[in-house]
């Protein structure tokens, strides 16, 4: 059994200016990544600028981080980047910007490495500049992680790429999800869901991981009557949220995702679904799947979230994200490519069969 995190977390109100001395001591020129709106509205933006500036640390904000983040955008990141001859990289925002910043560390360390090689398998491990995450969405995790999904237009490709890229520090504050909407709360804590089960229902699963998701699911399990509320998430719960969403990013840095996750991304490809619901759209069946293999594990799932059944948890997933309806030839061409992707299949707790993969994306999506 293995137990490692390597990045240096923080989690409470006013993170960024309470450990303003940690984040000026990764560097003295940052390459600062944002998407171009959510950072600069929910105050992320200004709290690490203006820390950066008091520091007199040197600094370039890129905000044109997509959702779904790609090598076209990495490289022109990059590109800037050099030429401002930054030393450390911060990433604001959720999953796609932190997953960008990632990447572009690396391009930074290896100039030979271009943006559309990044999901070449290298020769040797490369080395990366030091990455700061500041999440401001409560799902991906991905400040707690070694892992960013990028996108390759060219190739049609969406996937984790083949680095390990663990941020050296991460300040996650709750505050700044009182701009979001509450259906990106929603959407985002739905991933964060996910995290947590299919690193329990994973053949990686042991006695030392599988504390993460076991308190993360309890935690979401008490958020869980706000998230399905009509009414928006009171501010009490956005720490509980945020701590989660680390917790559920915790979860997989020692498991990795299974099919879920694996059958998200081709929704967010091919059909631009945001990725909390493309995941949670195949949870329910998976785990229905998985009941074959660990009856047992499946059952403390549904008691640490406070539920009976599978029936309620299909059911509580589809009250937060809907259904979704996709052609027969797409749903088809779908499954194809999941059941040839060994990276997925096999961490599953069990031998997921053709037919098991057939199964899980006709109880997921609906032909229309």
């Amino acid at each position: 059994m293995r137990f490692f995190v390597p990045t240096d977390i923080y989690i409470e109100n006013d993170c960024v200016k309470n450990h303003a001395k940690n984040l000026l001591a990764v560097g003295k020129c940052a390459l600062v990544m944002t998407g171009r709106h959510s950072a600069a509205a929910n105050g992320s933006l200004k709290d690490v600028t203006a820390v950066l500036a008091a520091g007199k640390v040197s600094f370039l904000v890129f905000n044109e981080v997509e959702e779904n983040p790609s090598t076209d955008t990495l490289r022109k990141a990059a590109s800037i980047a050099r030429k401002f001859k930054v030393d450390f990289v911060i990433g604001i925002g959720g999953g796609s910007a932190i997953d960008a910043a990632k990447a572009v560390a690396l391009l930074l360390s290896n100039p030979d490495v271009d943006a559309d090689d990044l999901h070449k398998v290298p020769g040797h491990p490369l080395e990366h500049l030091p990455v700061v995450a500041v999440p401001t969405t409560c799902g991906t995790g991905s400040e707690a992680t070694l892992v960013a999904i990028i996108t390759n237009h060219k190739i049609n490709l969406k996937k984790s790429i083949p680095h390990v890229i663990f941020p050296t520090l991460a300040l996650v504050d709750g505050k700044y999800l009182a701009s979001a909407k509450k259906q990106l709360i929603v959407n985002t804590a739905v991933d964060a869901l996910a995290h947590m089960v299919e690193s329990i229902l994973n053949v990686k699963s042991n006695a030392f991981n599988r504390m993460f998701p076991e308190y993360g699911l309890k935690l979401w399990g008490e958020c869980k009557d706000a998230l399905l509320a009509d009414s928006d998430v009171e501010a009490s719960l956005y720490e509980k949220l945020m701590l989660t969403s680390t917790i559920a990013g915790m979860s997989i840095a020692h498991t990795s995702t299974t099919l879920p996750h694996g059958m998200s991304y081709d929704l967010t490809l091919h059909a631009n679904v945001p990725h909390g619901p493309a995941v949670g759209y195949f949870l329910a069946a998976y785990t229905e799947v998985c009941a074959k293999f660990v009856p047992q594990d499946v059952d403390k799932i549904l008691e640490l979230l406070g539920l009976k059944t599978l029936d309620e948890f299909t059911a509580m997933i589809q009250k937060l994200i809907g259904t979704y309806t996709v052609t027969r030839e797409m749903r088809d061409n779908f499954a194809a490519a999941m059941k040839v992707n060994r990276s997925k299949l096999d961490l599953a707790p069990g031998p997921i069969t053709a037919e098991d993969v057939d199964y899980i994306y006709e109880k997921s999506l609906i032909v229309g």
